[in-house]
């Protein structure tokens, strides 16, 4: 948070933040396997990850309507 700009930052704050991302990255990881069994790999691929993470993080953000 001090590389955006964050002057002091609280212990609760920094560990609510990790278990997020923690969480995120979980579901990044998820999807990528998912992606790369869908193409009869076992290997995962930095693609796999980049296309992953677009998907949960688009759906993420999304605002039901």
């Amino acid at each position: 948070m001090r590389m955006v700009g964050a002057e002091r930052i609280s212990d609760e704050a920094i560990s609510i933040l990790r278990e997020i991302l923690e969480e995120i990255a979980k579901d990044i990881s998820r999807q990528a396997i998912e992606l790369a069994k869908h193409a009869g790999r076992k290997t995962i691929l930095a693609d796999d990850v980049k296309l992953a993470a677009k998907y949960v993080l688009r759906r993420t953000w999304e605002v039901p309507p």
